[in-house]
């Protein structure tokens, strides 16, 4: 059994239940994100699909996953905008190893 179930998925519009003005504000804010606008709507579901990978959401990667394919993006795609995502990841961690040597050289005296 797995914590995350995919019929969830169907269920996000429920979070306005027991917080409709917030769960509102969200969706109109969720909706505006993803108009057309500087960025493509086809843009921004890559964009999405990328993020949802480092976030490791599965809800997200499922649904622009969908997203992107009906949107026209390929497979390459999807996988070159997955590794962009994780190259930016694991960049991030790594930078965070200059925090780890200098904390050594203050110890080192």
């Amino acid at each position: 059994m797995s914590y995350y179930d995919p019929k969830d998925l169907r269920k996000f519009a429920n979070i306005t239940e027991w917080s409709e003005e917030l769960g509102t504000k969200f969706f109109d804010y969720y909706g505006k994100v993803f108009e057309e606008g500087a960025l493509s709507a086809r843009e921004k579901s890559l964009i999405a699909l990328a993020v949802a990978h480092t976030e490791m959401c599965p809800y997200c990667i499922d649904a622009y996953t969908v997203d992107g394919l009906q949107r026209g993006i390929t497979k390459e795609e999807m996988m070159e905008a997955v590794h962009v995502g994780a190259a930016i990841k694991s960049g991030a961690s790594l930078v965070h190893g200059v925090m780890m040597m200098n904390k050594v050289k203050k110890l080192d005296g």
